[in-house]
Protein backbone atom coordinates (compact mmCIF):
# COMPACT_ATOMS: atom_id res chain seq x y z
CA UNK A 1 0.00 0.00 0.00
CA UNK A 2 0.69 3.60 -0.73
CA UNK A 3 1.70 5.74 2.22
CA UNK A 4 -1.22 7.41 1.97
CA UNK A 5 -3.56 4.52 2.14
CA UNK A 6 -1.39 3.37 5.20
CA UNK A 7 -1.97 6.36 7.17
CA UNK A 8 -5.73 6.03 6.75
CA UNK A 9 -6.01 2.44 7.05
CA UNK A 10 -3.84 2.72 10.85
CA UNK A 11 -6.37 5.53 11.72
CA UNK A 12 -9.15 3.85 11.16
CA UNK A 13 -8.38 1.13 13.42
CA UNK A 14 -7.14 3.57 15.68
CA UNK A 15 -10.86 5.28 15.15
CA UNK A 16 -8.99 8.47 14.78
CA UNK A 17 -9.29 10.75 11.41
CA UNK A 18 -7.01 12.31 9.36
CA UNK A 19 -5.77 16.13 9.95
CA UNK A 20 -4.20 16.98 7.28
CA UNK A 21 -3.06 21.00 7.00
CA UNK A 22 -2.11 22.78 3.83
CA UNK A 23 0.51 25.22 3.40
CA UNK A 24 2.05 27.05 0.16
CA UNK A 25 5.81 25.72 -0.50
CA UNK A 26 7.82 28.62 -0.05
CA UNK A 27 5.24 30.91 1.51
CA UNK A 28 6.73 33.56 3.41
CA UNK A 29 10.18 32.44 2.06
CA UNK A 30 11.61 28.92 1.04
CA UNK A 31 13.83 28.44 3.87
CA UNK A 32 10.75 27.90 6.50
CA UNK A 33 9.19 24.98 4.83
CA UNK A 34 10.70 22.17 5.67
CA UNK A 35 10.73 23.36 9.03
CA UNK A 36 7.22 24.02 9.25
CA UNK A 37 6.23 20.14 7.41
CA UNK A 38 8.32 19.08 10.48
CA UNK A 39 6.39 21.37 12.96
CA UNK A 40 3.26 20.57 11.67
CA UNK A 41 3.49 16.73 11.85
CA UNK A 42 5.10 17.23 15.82
CA UNK A 43 1.50 19.12 16.10
CA UNK A 44 -0.59 16.06 14.87
CA UNK A 45 -0.65 16.57 11.38
CA UNK A 46 -1.13 13.29 9.47
CA UNK A 47 -1.14 13.84 6.16
CA UNK A 48 0.93 17.07 4.69
CA UNK A 49 -0.71 18.76 1.68
CA UNK A 50 1.77 21.29 0.30
CA UNK A 51 1.02 23.53 -2.27
CA UNK A 52 3.03 24.50 -5.50
CA UNK A 53 2.97 28.27 -5.96
CA UNK A 54 1.04 29.50 -9.31
CA UNK A 55 0.84 32.72 -11.01
CA UNK A 56 -3.31 32.40 -11.50
CA UNK A 57 -4.83 29.90 -8.59
CA UNK A 58 -8.52 29.94 -9.82
CA UNK A 59 -9.60 27.95 -7.25
CA UNK A 60 -8.27 29.59 -4.39
CA UNK A 61 -9.68 32.91 -2.31
CA UNK A 62 -7.44 35.45 -1.38
CA UNK A 63 -5.44 34.10 1.20
CA UNK A 64 -4.41 31.27 -0.75
CA UNK A 65 -3.87 33.80 -3.64
CA UNK A 66 -1.21 36.11 -1.82
CA UNK A 67 0.56 33.13 -0.67
CA UNK A 68 1.04 32.08 -3.93
CA UNK A 69 2.62 35.63 -5.11
CA UNK A 70 4.73 35.86 -1.86
CA UNK A 71 6.15 32.53 -3.06
CA UNK A 72 6.98 33.42 -6.68
CA UNK A 73 8.64 36.46 -5.41
CA UNK A 74 11.08 34.95 -4.38
CA UNK A 75 11.10 32.42 -7.48
CA UNK A 76 9.53 29.51 -6.29
CA UNK A 77 9.29 26.65 -8.96
CA UNK A 78 7.89 22.71 -8.95
CA UNK A 79 11.48 22.02 -8.83
CA UNK A 80 12.29 23.78 -5.73
CA UNK A 81 9.39 22.20 -4.39
CA UNK A 82 10.15 18.62 -5.03
CA UNK A 83 13.46 19.60 -3.20
CA UNK A 84 11.60 21.00 -0.45
CA UNK A 85 9.73 17.15 -0.36
CA UNK A 86 13.20 15.59 -0.96
CA UNK A 87 14.81 17.27 2.12
CA UNK A 88 11.74 16.74 4.05
CA UNK A 89 12.26 13.11 4.04
CA UNK A 90 15.83 12.54 4.91
CA UNK A 91 14.36 12.77 7.90
CA UNK A 92 10.74 11.78 7.84
CA UNK A 93 9.71 8.75 5.52
CA UNK A 94 6.71 8.10 6.99
CA UNK A 95 4.16 11.29 6.57
CA UNK A 96 2.80 11.40 3.43
CA UNK A 97 2.71 14.58 1.64
CA UNK A 98 0.34 15.61 -1.44
CA UNK A 99 1.56 18.07 -3.71
CA UNK A 100 -1.49 20.13 -4.57
CA UNK A 101 -1.61 22.89 -7.67
CA UNK A 102 -2.51 23.12 -10.94
CA UNK A 103 -1.57 21.70 -14.33
CA UNK A 104 0.90 24.26 -15.99
CA UNK A 105 3.96 23.48 -14.07
CA UNK A 106 2.98 19.81 -14.16
CA UNK A 107 2.88 20.04 -18.13
CA UNK A 108 5.67 21.86 -18.83
CA UNK A 109 8.17 19.31 -17.11
CA UNK A 110 6.32 16.76 -18.83
CA UNK A 111 3.94 13.47 -17.03
CA UNK A 112 6.68 11.31 -17.07
CA UNK A 113 9.46 13.56 -16.00
CA UNK A 114 7.07 14.83 -13.47
CA UNK A 115 6.13 11.54 -11.87
CA UNK A 116 9.69 10.40 -11.95
CA UNK A 117 11.17 13.27 -10.26
CA UNK A 118 8.18 13.07 -7.62
CA UNK A 119 8.39 9.46 -6.69
CA UNK A 120 12.27 10.80 -6.31
CA UNK A 121 11.83 13.24 -4.11
CA UNK A 122 9.09 10.93 -1.71
CA UNK A 123 5.88 12.66 -3.22
CA UNK A 124 2.41 10.25 -2.27
CA UNK A 125 0.48 12.01 -3.60
CA UNK A 126 -0.98 14.86 -6.31
CA UNK A 127 -3.80 17.02 -6.74
CA UNK A 128 -4.45 18.73 -10.08
CA UNK A 129 -7.13 21.27 -9.37
CA UNK A 130 -8.38 22.45 -13.34
CA UNK A 131 -6.99 18.64 -14.58
CA UNK A 132 -10.60 17.29 -14.71
CA UNK A 133 -11.16 13.63 -15.11
CA UNK A 134 -12.49 13.21 -18.36
CA UNK A 135 -8.80 14.76 -19.69
CA UNK A 136 -6.96 12.85 -16.77
CA UNK A 137 -5.80 9.61 -18.13
CA UNK A 138 -2.39 10.32 -19.61
CA UNK A 139 -1.37 11.68 -16.10
CA UNK A 140 -3.28 8.79 -13.86
CA UNK A 141 -1.47 6.28 -15.78
CA UNK A 142 2.22 8.35 -15.17
CA UNK A 143 1.68 8.84 -11.80
CA UNK A 144 0.23 5.66 -10.85
CA UNK A 145 3.15 3.78 -12.85
CA UNK A 146 5.70 5.36 -9.96
CA UNK A 147 3.12 4.31 -6.98
CA UNK A 148 1.58 8.09 -6.80
CA UNK A 149 -1.66 8.74 -6.10
CA UNK A 150 -3.95 10.62 -8.06
CA UNK A 151 -6.10 12.50 -6.05
CA UNK A 152 -9.37 14.62 -7.34
CA UNK A 153 -11.81 16.75 -6.07
CA UNK A 154 -15.31 16.18 -5.67
CA UNK A 155 -17.73 19.38 -5.48
CA UNK A 156 -21.66 19.38 -4.03
CA UNK A 157 -22.83 19.70 -7.55
CA UNK A 158 -21.07 16.33 -8.37
CA UNK A 159 -23.18 13.71 -10.06
CA UNK A 160 -23.45 10.26 -9.28
CA UNK A 161 -21.96 9.91 -13.09
CA UNK A 162 -18.89 12.32 -12.54
CA UNK A 163 -18.38 11.16 -8.85
CA UNK A 164 -18.12 7.25 -10.48
CA UNK A 165 -15.10 8.63 -12.93
CA UNK A 166 -13.51 10.14 -10.54
CA UNK A 167 -13.36 6.71 -8.53
CA UNK A 168 -12.36 4.91 -11.48
CA UNK A 169 -9.27 7.07 -11.32
CA UNK A 170 -8.27 7.84 -7.87
CA UNK A 171 -6.61 6.15 -5.47
CA UNK A 172 -5.28 7.15 -1.68
CA UNK A 173 -8.59 9.15 -1.04
CA UNK A 174 -11.19 12.07 -2.23
CA UNK A 175 -11.22 15.15 -1.68
CA UNK A 176 -14.35 16.78 -1.30
CA UNK A 177 -15.34 20.33 -1.68
CA UNK A 178 -17.37 21.60 1.43
CA UNK A 179 -18.98 24.39 0.05
CA UNK A 180 -19.67 26.16 -3.59
CA UNK A 181 -16.86 28.86 -3.86
CA UNK A 182 -13.01 29.43 -3.30
CA UNK A 183 -11.09 28.34 -0.69
CA UNK A 184 -12.17 30.21 2.57
CA UNK A 185 -15.30 31.26 0.86
CA UNK A 186 -18.25 30.53 3.57
CA UNK A 187 -19.45 28.25 7.01
CA UNK A 188 -19.94 24.82 6.67
CA UNK A 189 -23.24 23.53 6.25
CA UNK A 190 -22.68 19.79 8.15
CA UNK A 191 -25.89 18.51 7.48
CA UNK A 192 -24.90 18.96 4.02
CA UNK A 193 -21.32 17.62 3.97
CA UNK A 194 -23.08 14.67 5.38
CA UNK A 195 -26.00 13.88 3.12
CA UNK A 196 -23.47 14.24 0.35
CA UNK A 197 -20.59 11.86 2.04
CA UNK A 198 -22.98 9.11 2.05
CA UNK A 199 -23.76 9.82 -1.70
CA UNK A 200 -20.09 9.24 -2.55
CA UNK A 201 -19.70 6.37 -0.33
CA UNK A 202 -22.31 4.85 -1.80
CA UNK A 203 -20.21 5.10 -5.26
CA UNK A 204 -16.58 4.64 -3.64
CA UNK A 205 -14.55 2.86 -0.80
CA UNK A 206 -11.82 5.45 -0.68
CA UNK A 207 -11.28 7.84 2.29
CA UNK A 208 -13.20 10.53 2.56
CA UNK A 209 -11.31 13.98 2.99
CA UNK A 210 -13.07 17.76 3.48
CA UNK A 211 -11.58 20.47 2.82
CA UNK A 212 -12.42 24.45 1.44
CA UNK A 213 -14.75 25.50 4.97
CA UNK A 214 -12.68 24.60 7.67
CA UNK A 215 -11.96 27.66 10.19
CA UNK A 216 -12.06 26.73 13.39
CA UNK A 217 -11.28 23.46 15.40
CA UNK A 218 -14.87 23.17 15.86
CA UNK A 219 -15.16 23.07 12.28
CA UNK A 220 -12.85 20.42 12.29
CA UNK A 221 -14.51 18.60 15.28
CA UNK A 222 -17.76 18.20 13.78
CA UNK A 223 -16.35 17.01 10.52
CA UNK A 224 -14.53 14.50 12.05
CA UNK A 225 -17.89 12.39 12.99
CA UNK A 226 -18.41 12.13 9.28
CA UNK A 227 -15.54 12.26 8.03
CA UNK A 228 -12.38 10.48 7.29
CA UNK A 229 -10.01 13.44 7.05
CA UNK A 230 -10.15 17.08 7.78
CA UNK A 231 -8.29 19.65 5.38
CA UNK A 232 -6.91 22.17 7.03
CA UNK A 233 -5.73 25.56 4.99
CA UNK A 234 -6.63 29.36 4.73
CA UNK A 235 -6.48 29.49 8.34
CA UNK A 236 -3.36 28.70 8.48
CA UNK A 237 -2.08 29.94 5.42
CA UNK A 238 -3.49 33.18 7.26
CA UNK A 239 -1.30 33.03 10.28
CA UNK A 240 1.54 32.25 7.73
CA UNK A 241 0.84 35.78 5.74
CA UNK A 242 0.32 37.58 9.51
CA UNK A 243 3.45 36.61 10.45
CA UNK A 244 5.63 36.70 7.27
CA UNK A 245 8.14 39.82 8.62
CA UNK A 246 9.00 37.21 11.53
CA UNK A 247 9.37 33.65 9.59
CA UNK A 248 10.99 32.38 12.25
CA UNK A 249 8.02 32.64 14.45
CA UNK A 250 5.50 30.84 12.12
CA UNK A 251 6.19 26.82 12.27
CA UNK A 252 5.84 27.54 16.70
CA UNK A 253 2.42 29.53 15.80
CA UNK A 254 1.16 26.83 13.57
CA UNK A 255 2.12 24.28 15.52
CA UNK A 256 0.09 25.59 18.21
CA UNK A 257 -2.90 26.21 16.30
CA UNK A 258 -2.91 22.69 14.65
CA UNK A 259 -2.85 21.30 17.94
CA UNK A 260 -5.78 22.36 18.61
CA UNK A 261 -7.83 20.99 15.70
CA UNK A 262 -5.89 18.11 16.30
CA UNK A 263 -7.33 17.86 19.99
CA UNK A 264 -10.65 18.93 18.78
CA UNK A 265 -10.58 16.11 16.67
CA UNK A 266 -9.31 13.07 18.64
CA UNK A 267 -12.31 14.42 21.32
CA UNK A 268 -15.04 14.65 18.75
CA UNK A 269 -16.50 10.99 19.20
Amino acid sequence: MSRISTCFADLAKANRQALIPFVTAGDPEPGITVTLMHAMVKAGADIIELGVPFSDPMADGPVIQRASERALAHNVSLYDVLGMVKSFRETNNETPVVLMGYLNPVEAMGYEAFAENAANAGVDGVLTVDMPPEEAKDLVAALKGKDIDPIFLVAPTSNAGRIARINALASGFIYYVSLKGVTGAANLDIDSVKAKLAEIRGISQLPLGVGFGVREPADAANLASIADGVIVGSTLVKIVEENADQPDKIPGIIGETLSKFRHAMDNAA
